[in-house]
């Protein structure tokens, strides 16, 4: 897993070379000012090189000038660092969730995924720049400072270095429990947070049912799990600050009592316990960032894993190696022997040795109950999903062979829920094609039954449209659907309950945009209202995934079978 995580680095080898040398720079410039300021205080002075001493400090100025230069390329460039593997890494997997089927969606919640997508990636970006900066940094300027001071004096080395495995080791521990602690306070602000929501949205409901109370008593649970989780933060972040503290000021202490001790068995000189102290204060930074740098590297570690697992999910429909792209000549489908379950536990059958025929250009309906399996059916033509048996076949093609992007252009859908994007009614329609002009979308919308609306609003095609298209009302966004599948221009066309939900006028007006729209096309139409598919050309009625009868509208009443039970209830 580390080698994969660093395989990342090859991307950028320039910038973090640049990154680690300002890093060491800055560490080894730190371990000079305490070693000039001894040989000050035990040469230069008792000798009175007074010019000596002046260019000396000017020295230091130079060092910590030199030091401040090297500190801005790595906080700049070492954080660009950081960003641009960020970047790289986000892309790739936003690629790869692109190229992932429907399956591997229907499993996983989208919160799941724009975790990984956002937090995951971002605390990997945190590790990536600062984890082997730290330890650099750490290790360089720690075994630096007491290579000094063991130089200089190594009994008052020995002492001074007592209290630093017990810092860190308690440092280590404690934050560990303090993320933990930080851990759960999110945990139950999200919860605060889901409670303030579903009481908010549903405060009609609330209302109306006389339940404010129930709602308060829900929220102060929550809240107060909050503040409980709060309270035990600060105690651990207290004990952590408390012990912390006393450790540096018992590092500090020891130093002073052990030079203190030597100096007075002639063992050091007073200058050197000075300049011990001086590298005291060089090596607490250090100290403080190994102890974030294990708990920030596991945690990085942990969001890396998670990245490559979705990485390595591979998709569950690829093209074949001789896949090529679909020609459709006049629309003929065909399914033989079709079998089909969901990748759920019990893996129960929802397409059975289904076989059906749509001539090329002709209107179809699959009508049934709701979980016929009416729906999978258009979706194992669009191969959105794997069937486990059968063969479905456009013009006598195998959809198998063809590729996925060729197949997907081929065939245009107008879904019962329609999905608008974010952004105003232009670019929405072009999503039906990327180089629409104006001209082309007004008279998509105008074939759509939707120009008048448009061009009644004040921004026209730039009107935004609101989040999943919330601005517009459900025939609206059904309409501007057709519109945009007008621009696409599809060959075969799938109506999937598209007005089940609609009032009779928006139906009339859908409707008869899919009817200007199938014209010259092969279509499916499913429905609920059976008088919507009266005209088609052949009707399938499907139960249980298998096709129980077809036919005519007419045939089929006559033959008072299935079909005329489902008409005779619904219509």
């Amino acid at each position: 897993m580390l080698r994969r995580f660093c395989s990342y680095y090859k991307y950028y080898k320039g910038l973090f070379a640049l990154d680690m040398t300002a890093a060491l720079i800055s560490s080894l410039l730190s371990l000079l000012s305490p070693a000039i300021v001894r040989y000050i205080l035990s040469t230069a002075l008792p000798a009175g090189l007074f010019i000596q001493i002046i260019w000396l400090l000017i020295a230091i100025i130079v060092v910590y000038m030199i030091q401040a230069g090297a500190t801005f390329i790595r906080i700049k460039w070492g954080h660009y660092l950081g960003v641009w593997m960020e970047n790289r890494m986000r892309s790739e997997l936003f690629a790869h969730l692109q190229c992932l089927s429907f399956s591997y969606f229907d499993k996983t919640k989208t919160g799941t995924i724009m975790s990984r997508i956002t937090n995951d990636l971002f605390n990997i970006a945190e590790v990536a720049h600062h984890c082997p900066e730290d330890f650099l940094i750490s290790i360089a300027t720690i075994v630096g400072a007491y290579a000094f001071m063991f130089a200089f004096s190594w009994p008052l080395a020995l002492v001074s270095i007592i209290p630093l495995p017990v810092m860190l080791i308690y440092g280590i521990i404690f934050n560990h429990r303090l993320k933990e602690r930080n851990r759960a306070i999110r945990r139950t602000i999200a919860e605060v947070n889901v409670a303030a929501e579903n009481s908010i949205q549903g405060i009609r409901e609330v209302k109306s049912y006389s339940r404010e109370k129930l709602q308060e008593s829900r929220f102060d649970e929550s809240n107060t799990r909050l503040k409980t989780s709060r309270e035990k933060m600060y105690q651990t972040m207290a004990q952590y600050q408390t012990g912390i503290s006393f450790m540096r000021d018992f590092y500090y202490f020891m130093t002073i009592a052990g030079g203190i001790i030597l100096i007075a068995m002639n063992r050091v000189e007073a200058y050197d316990l000075v300049t011990f102290l001086l590298y005291v204060s060089v090596v607490l930074p250090p100290i403080d960032r190994l102890i974030n740098f294990t708990e920030q590297f596991t945690q990085g570690m942990a969001s890396f894993e998670r990245f490559t697992e979705v990485l390595d999910i591979k998709p569950q429909i690829e093209d074949k190696p001789d896949a090529k792209p679909l020609v459709v000549k006049n629309g003929t489908i065909d399914f033989s022997s079709v079998s089909f379950s969901y990748e759920t536990e019990d893996r129960s059958i929802v397409i059975d040795n289904l076989s059906l025929h749509i001539p090329g250009g002709a209107k179809a309906a699959l009508v049934g109950e709701s979980g016929a399996g009416k729906s999978t059916i258009v979706a194992l033509l669009g191969r959105f999903y794997e069937r486990d048996g059968g063969s479905i076949t456009i013009d006598g093609t195998d959809i198998d062979d063809v590729t996925q992007k060729s197949l997907h252009e081929s065939i245009g859908f107008v879904q019962q829920n329609v999905f608008l994007f974010d952004a105003s009614i232009r670019e929405n329609l072009r999503y039906g094609k990327t180089d629409a002009t104006d001209d082309e979308m007004w008279e998509a919308l105008r074939n759509a039954n939707l120009y008048d609306f448009v061009s009644s609003l004040p921004d026209g095609l730039d009107t935004e449209v609101g989040e999943r298209g919330t601005r517009l009302s459900g025939g609206q966004k059904q309409r501007l659907s057709i519109a945009r599948i007008f621009l696409k221009d599809p060959q075969i066309l799938i109506f999937d309950e598209a007005t089940s939900s609609l009032d009779t006028e928006s139906e009339k007006l859908i409707q008869d945009a899919f009817d200007r729209l199938a014209e010259g096309r092969t279509s499916i139409v499913i429905a609920h209202r059976l008088s919507t598919v009266k005209d088609s050309d052949i009707i399938f009625v499907i139960d249980k995934g298998q096709v129980k009868e077809s036919g005519t509208h007419q045939s089929l009443l006559e033959a008072e079978g299935l079909y005329y039970r489902l008409y005779s209830l619904k219509d």
